[in-house]
């Protein structure tokens, strides 16, 4: 991951009778120097407001979300002021460049064809893949063992076609039975009606279904977190135009030491209560 980060997991339970994981990338024996930005008074923050709950505009007009408020929490850490625009997703690197803001703050994923744009913190979150279970199968959220090699082969997988879910089921899950399914509604409608026993896929986005449900829970993450970057990418990192090596410094500094404090935890816990780790 760069500059010492690791993954490590804490737990706390926000909710009864659930356990949310908290990602923590930063290696403890590794400390970032304090940035020097006097002459620095302002950051300008770029992200889109149409991926909730990273980014969204309420219902009262103001712009929101995890992506917004961690944004807040890097300015008030550095002691700079914040202005954080959005943009269209699609515009948002040719913005930066175009000088219109300083840093991307918009779940941009990490990857080679981005890093020739632009350059990336350490990731400030990855999207591991995880299975999820009908409640009522009884299977340990913590205890990866619950799928065993002897539990999967009597089960069937549902997974969405041609994606890095699926080639890493092939990959790893080579005696299991897989069913494909081209949309991730179908998906979810499918293990809801038990024309599945198990769905496989993007943690995070299992988590913001699980968290916007409003009846009792009808599945649980489990087994997992499945991270590896060969099949599901480095992570998601802020963005800086290239050959500015300060505010790189500046924003990582700023993310290793909300960490550290339990601020990230914070804002974790507030947007995904139930966690897709």
């Amino acid at each position: 991951m760069g500059l010492g980060a690791v993954l490590l997991l804490g737990v706390s339970a926000p909710k009864a009778a659930e356990t949310s994981r908290i990602p923590y990338f930063w290696d403890p024996q590794v400390r970032l120097e304090r940035p020097d930005l006097s002459g620095v008074q302002e950051l300008r923050i770029l992200t889109d407001d149409d991926y909730p709950p990273f980014g969204f505009m309420t219902a009262a007009g103001t712009l929101s979300g995890f992506n917004v408020d961690l944004a807040r929490a890097l300015c008030e850490e550095l002691k700079l002021t914040c202005r954080i625009q959005a943009r269209r997703w699609d515009k948002l690197i040719e913005a930066l460049n175009a000088k219109e803001g300083d840093a991307i703050l918009a779940s941009l994923a990490i990857r080679p064809a981005t890093r020739k744009l632009v350059d990336f913190t350490a990731p400030y979150y990855r999207t591991p893949a995880r299975f999820l279970a009908l409640k009522d199968q009884n299977l340990d959220p913590d205890q990866p063992q619950s799928l065993s090699d002897t539990f999967l082969l009597s089960k069937t997988i549902g997974v969405l076609i041609n994606t890095a879910h699926e080639a890493y089921l092939r990959q790893f899950f080579k005696s299991s039975q897989l069913r494909t399914f081209d949309d991730q509604a179908s998906l979810v409608a499918a293990l809801r009606n038990r024309d599945v026993d198990l769905i496989f896929g993007d943690g995070a986005t299992f988590a913001i279904w699980l968290n916007q449900q409003s009846l009792p829970l009808c599945c649980s993450l489990i087994g997992g977190p499945y991270l590896e970057s060969a099949y599901f990418g480095e992570g998601v990192g802020i963005a800086v135009r290239k050959q500015n090596p300060q505010l790189l410094h500046a924003l990582n500094y700023a993310l290793q030491r909300i960490a550290e404090r339990g601020i990230y935890a914070d804002l974790y816990l507030k947007y995904f209560p139930i966690s897709f780790y």
